[in-house]
């Protein structure tokens, strides 16, 4: 099932049926369609995003879709489905919808560590997550927690901005160790480079090579920097 729904949003006819308008760029509800099988997706056009001021390079599904490559190199599933594609509106990035359990409250999960948490912490140091909310966490009825919303990410600047400092300091479990170890020496393999090449620039991904070797130097949870926001405003 879950490369058949990969393929199917790959590859199949999108349907917009809606849009999220609390999102401050073009962000379309909709299905993938491919033989009579149905996937519910987010549609993030190109042609829909608002100019940064920081992020001068690439666009901002293109970042999306290399969050997900790293999620997927680490081995962690944090981030749902994502492709980079035509569609109604043009090029841009296609994600597999998540539906969350409402009744699952995000301050209760940090406070019990969940491990989905404690990596994605790991996961926004290497992507440089500028805006780590609590509303991009997609808590789901499996128990799992999944992240979205990647756009900003991958700065040449250390912007780390997160709701998830709890860990802060603390040492990181080996295992999740020799996850990142993996994660590096994939990245210097011509397939994640590659992908990652698409959408970001040479600078851009040997910083992210910096981050992941900064974290297995010190074997410890990043700290809040003193330059940027530790926290995005608003949280939630």
């Amino acid at each position: 099932m879950k490369e058949q729904n990969r393929t199917v949003i790959r590859e199949g006819e999108i349907e917009i049926a809606g849009r999220l308008v609390a999102a401050s760029n073009a962000t379309l509800f909709g299905y993938a369609t491919l033989d009579l099988h149905r996937v519910s997706i987010i549609y993030k056009p190109i042609a829909g995003e608002r100019p940064l001021w920081d992020f001068t390079s690439g666009s901002l599904a293109g970042r999306e879709v290399s969050a997900f490559l790293i999620s997927e190199a680490l081995g962690w599933d944090l981030v749902p489905f994502t492709t980079f594609r035509n569609g109604p509106f043009g090029e841009g990035m296609v994600q597999q919808w998540i539906d969350i359990d409402e009744a699952v409250d995000p301050l209760a999960l940090v406070a019990h560590a969940h491990l989905d948490l404690r990596r994605m912490v790991l996961f926004d140091a290497v992507i440089n997550n500028t805006d780590r909310k609590f509303g991009h966490l997609l808590p789901t009825a499996d128990g799992r927690v999944r992240g979205c919303d990647h756009g900003v990410s991958f700065h040449i600047d250390d912007k780390l901005r997160t709701v998830l400092w709890n860990w802060a300091g603390e040492i990181i479990a080996e295992n999740d160790l020799a996850d990142l170890k993996a994660l590096a020496q994939s990245i210097a393999k011509v397939d994640l480079h590659d992908g990652l090449s698409q959408f970001l620039t040479e600078e851009e991904i040997s910083l992210t090579e910096n981050r992941i070797r900064k974290l297995l130097e010190t074997g410890c949870y990043p700290t809040p920097g003193t330059e940027w926001p530790a926290v995005p405003w608003p949280p939630f």
